[in-house]
């Protein structure tokens, strides 16, 4: 909740990795809703006022129907003395099987069809359903559900028909989605995003937490070339300690999400990134510690 572990969980999870395609699997793909998606919606919400709830799915995976024969060893601790020497068949999807997600997908995909949504043709993990004036929307991430709509009664049929096909946790009035804060501000009908927690972390990760703030993504004459590479054993040695990659991976993520405006500095940066520059690092440095990015910032607007 809120970008921090609230809860622990233990799982069996099966050795996919022993699966064999064609025999134990063959199509695994899974769709998930695009964070554009997503943001387009939560704009439309904010214009027209629209309520928006999120729910979640327990043990999503579970609820898939496998069509493979598939076996697995009797876990430790759990063997049946009677027969040591059985396997178990598996009736149901299972968290580790390569094919889980998709399972669960289409699984939910049937339930949501049986109650009335309608997939969008370009985006099959966002769903619509209309009755008059009365319209209701749905994002499906996996295993987390926003549902969107202008209809409390309608939103609270879709609630008790979730509730009846799995089991749910009801969060109520959507506060946070994949790691970002929702702000809404009703009266104005305008809607904030920010991921002042992912900051955070991020800024911790990679030691910035007492780095001085900057004010704008990339500063004035930053030049970026092959002969900043390093080229002595000890600037190629330093280099290789610092988690470089995952600076920019851990960005791009905010960049997409909620922070546009570091997309240029990061694309200079990336470029150069099989180079391991010590420039090209100092600039991406600069990127995690510069003022706008930093938690403390009012969030951009959808």
């Amino acid at each position: 909740m809120y970008g921090n572990v609230y809860t622990y969980k233990a799982r069996l999870v099966v050795k996919g990795f022993t699966q064999t395609q064609g025999v134990d699997y063959d199509e695994i793909f899974s769709p998930v809703a695009m964070i554009k998606s997503i943001r387009i919606l939560l704009a439309i919400t904010a214009y027209y006022d629209y309520e928006i709830w999120q729910m979640d799915v327990k043990t999503a995976f579970l609820n898939g129907h496998i069509f493979e024969d598939v076996y697995m060893v009797q876990p430790d601790g759990f063997i049946d003395p009677k027969y040591p020497s059985k396997v178990c068949k598996l009736n149901k999807s299972i968290y580790g099987l390569k094919q889980a997600s998709r399972y669960w997908n289409l699984r939910f995909d049937q339930k949501i069809k049986e109650f009335g949504f309608i997939k969008n043709e370009d985006e099959p993990c966002v769903c619509k359903k209309a009755s008059g004036s009365t319209i209701s929307f749905l994002i499906l991430y996996v295993d987390d559900i926003l549902i969107i709509g202008n209809n409390f009664p309608m939103l609270n049929e879709v609630k008790h028909w979730f509730g009846t096909c799995f089991a749910m946790k009801d969060f109520g009035e959507a506060a946070y989605i994949l790691g970002i804060k929702i702000h809404k501000d009703r009266s104005m009908r305008l809607l904030w995003l920010s991921q002042s927690t992912y900051i955070d972390k991020m800024i911790t990760r990679f030691n910035m937490e007492n780095s001085k703030k900057g004010t704008i993504p990339m500063t004035k004459g930053t030049v970026l070339n092959k002969s900043q590479s390093p080229s002595t054993d000890i600037e190629i040695w330093r280099m290789q300690a610092i988690p470089y990659a995952s600076a920019i991976g851990s960005i791009m993520y905010a960049m997409l999400c909620t922070r546009p405006d570091v997309s240029y500095a990061l694309s200079m940066a990336k470029e150069w990134k099989k180079m391991e520059m010590t420039l090209a690092h100092n600039q991406v440095s600069y990127s995690l510690s510069m003022g706008e990015l930093s938690p403390g910032k009012v969030p951009n607007r959808v």
